[in-house]
């Protein structure tokens, strides 16, 4: 089958990517390569996908001309992973809107105008975020999103499912929930606990996140809910999917977690509290499991293990 992924290299599109070529499939990745965070991880990734035989177009989504100049024909799955993500305080609105919301319009009619005949399924990825400060019902629970991201995400979902909605494409969203593992960016909560650890630096801390509440969840769970889906795509159309972890923990209990893996400690820098955190989530995924046969089954522990691992390596820390 033939696979279209944008966000290809950057963490959750290339672990998918990967998982995809290892099993044979055709895949054909998007990414604008830009430095929201660090390039050469993104760089790093897709060197990886290479390797495997990906063919990778740098391709802005917000650009349609560079959408429709695409050599790119008879697509099965669309996986729209690329967005700009996190609550980053320096990041406009617009370009919020313009990374989530309008760039997803833009995926929308390029697979309406040059592959609707061919396409099995549009899968927008979406989040728990669109929730808002707590997200623990199932996907019944009424969005009522608290960040930019949060905000231009649920549009761009309810933009895709609309085009289901009005018989132009099959679609349908996964909202994911606190994703973590290798080729994580570095601004998340595990790479900056880990680099603290190995590199005895301060881990800054928002003011009231300790007892925050989360449903981490390993990105090889992810995949193969991904996978799931593929397999079971005809279940799925125009359908809402919450995909993630059913156990959750608190930082506190993340930071205890790491330090005890690398036997390490932790220096915390206490930093105010920044609008748009969730307080907690909790992943339900009954819906998956019904759908899907989704279950995911990697603990926080062996997780954070392998991504400690792929830091080391990355970093080439080979005393620790």
């Amino acid at each position: 089958m033939h696979f279209f992924i944008t966000g290809a290299a950057g963490f959750i599109g290339s672990n998918l990517s990967l998982a995809l070529l290892q099993l044979g499939h055709q895949v054909t990745g998007i990414d604008n390569l830009n430095d929201f965070y660090d390039v050469n991880l993104k760089k790093k990734n897709l060197t990886d996908l290479q390797k495997k035989f990906i063919d990778f177009y740098k391709v802005d989504l917000c650009e349609k001309s560079e959408l429709e100049q695409l050599p790119v024909h008879n697509i099965d799955f669309v996986i729209h992973l690329a967005a700009q993500p996190g609550l980053d305080p320096h990041t406009s609105f617009n370009s919020y809107l313009q990374n989530n919301t309008i760039a997803t319009h833009n995926l929308l009619e390029y697979c309406e105008n040059f592959h609707a005949k061919h396409l099995k399924l549009f899968i927008n990825i979406s989040t728990s975020s669109v929730y808002g400060l707590t997200a623990q019902g199932d996907e019944q629970q009424v969005p009522q999103p608290v960040s930019y991201y949060g905000v231009t995400k649920l549009a761009a979902e309810q933009l895709a499912l609309s085009y289901f909605r009005n018989e132009i494409l099959p679609v349908c969203s996964l909202r994911l929930f606190s994703v973590y593992g290798p080729r994580e960016r570095n601004d998340k909560m595990f790479p900056k606990l880990i680099a603290a650890a190995l590199l005895q630096t301060s881990f800054h801390l928002y003011s009231g996140s300790l007892e925050h509440i989360r449903s981490f969840t390993y990105v090889e769970d992810i995949v193969e809910g991904i996978k799931k889906l593929i397999e079971n795509y005809e279940n799925c159309y125009g359908e809402i999917i919450n995909l993630g972890s059913n156990e959750t923990y608190t930082v506190k209990e993340c930071i205890r977690l790491v330090e005890n893996l690398t036997h390490s400690s932790i220096h915390l820098k206490q930093l105010p509290a920044r609008n748009g955190d969730q307080k907690s989530t909790k992943a339900q995924i009954e819906k998956a499991g019904r759908l899907i046969g989704f279950k995911p089954t990697t603990t926080l522990q062996s997780g954070v293990k392998q991504q400690i691992q792929f830091f080391k390596e990355i970093f080439r820390f080979a005393n620790f």
